[in-house]
């Protein structure tokens, strides 16, 4: 049986797979899963083995998954879960920097959608971080869209840290699967090379 990857939503989904192909983890024994939110995380749960499930959730939830798993939130990342500090798009902000991000808008034709939401009334003045993460969550799919292609512009050293573990923790696994010989990918650091943490 393949390991299930659990992640909250689209984006999630769009950003682990631009950074496993980035890191050239094979796809043929992991699948990754869009929950449709965390609270469905139970259903999840309830129908596959803990040596199965690894996964990834904001901080603002990992009481939910931490509850479906009857555990304290501490022990989610013994139990193959990453936390992210606020949430993925806001560590892919930070990991890229505004500079790239504001270069991956205008790539994708979004550059002047930009300039007039960050002259709105609301957030002219704001700090860019808070701009270009608002902004992304303003239209249906954009957060996807976004997630993929900012998580495809960072190299395996600039990864945001919830994402390497969860990285490293898929690689262990295939490394693992009778249908792979994959190890840990380049760039990637091995998973005995760092005790895991909730992050």
């Amino acid at each position: 049986m393949s390991t299930v990857v659990l992640l909250e939503g689209r984006s999630d989904v769009a950003a682990v797979r631009a950074v496993a192909t980035t890191v050239g983890l094979p796809t043929d024994a992991y699948r990754l899963v869009d929950m449709g939110g965390v609270t469905n995380v139970h259903r999840y749960l309830d129908t596959l083995r803990d040596g199965q499930v690894l996964g990834m959730c904001d901080a603002g939830e990992a009481h939910v998954v931490a509850r479906a798993l009857r555990i304290d939130e501490s022990e989610l990342g013994e139990r193959g879960f990453s936390v992210c500090d606020a949430d993925l798009e806001d560590e892919l902000i930070r990991a890229c920097g505004p500079v790239v991000v504001l270069g991956v808008l205008d790539r994708l034709g979004l550059g002047a959608r930009f300039a007039t939401f960050r002259n709105q009334p609301a957030w002219r003045g704001r700090p860019v971080r808070e701009q270009l993460h608002r902004f992304a969550g303003t239209t249906s799919g954009r957060k996807a869209l976004l997630a993929g292609a900012l998580a495809a512009e960072l190299e395996p050293d600039q990864l945001p840290e919830p994402l390497v573990r969860l990285l490293e923790r898929i690689a262990r696994r295939t490394s693992a699967h009778p249908a792979s010989s994959a190890t840990a990918p380049a760039g990637i650091a091995s998973p005995s090379a760092k005790p895991p943490t909730a992050r």
